[in-house]
């Protein structure tokens, strides 16, 4: 055999480039994962928190049976949710808005108002819940009362 010869292939495959790619994309995914958080933040009191002791009391966003919306006891209308969220001096104080429901509203009315109050930048949306209106843990696991499945 001559010197400098090919007759020695090298079948191995050169895995360097592999693991630099690799490490390249875990580290993008590690920095865009944390941004990909779309979801709505929510603080839910538990049926046995204390009462809220604030001499101005909590600002309410309250949603009626019929879908009216009262923002500190002053009725408005949905399409001016946005706008008075945004000018209110207590949001802007303090970035909070409770958000009390009835319980028979349908879900998405309630994600609604929380997401035009999420576009309006207040900061913490929080629900208020009654302590005496629970429902039967058994009834739930039976699904008694729960609305039928629409196909």
């Amino acid at each position: 055999m001559k010197a400098g010869s090919t007759d020695d292939l090298n079948s191995e495959i050169n895995v360097t480039p592999m693991v630099d790619i690799m490490l390249v994309l875990l580290i993008i995914f590690m920095i865009t994962a944390p941004m990909m958080n779309t979801g709505v933040d929510l603080d839910l009191p538990q049926l046995n928190a204390q009462n809220i002791e604030d001499p101005e009391g909590p600002l309410v966003l309250a949603i009626d049976p019929q879908h009216r919306l009262q923002l500190a006891k002053v009725e408005i209308k949905w399409a001016d949710l946005e706008a008075k969220l945004k000018t209110n001096d207590k949001i802007q104080r303090e970035g909070k808005l409770y958000v009390a429901a009835d319980k028979n509203i349908p879900y998405g009315v309630v994600l609604t108002a929380m997401n035009i109050a999420k576009n309006a930048k207040v900061q913490k949306v929080m629900m208020l819940t009654d302590p005496t209106q629970t429902l039967n843990v058994r009834d739930l696991d039976q699904n008694i009362g729960a609305p039928a499945a629409s196909h």
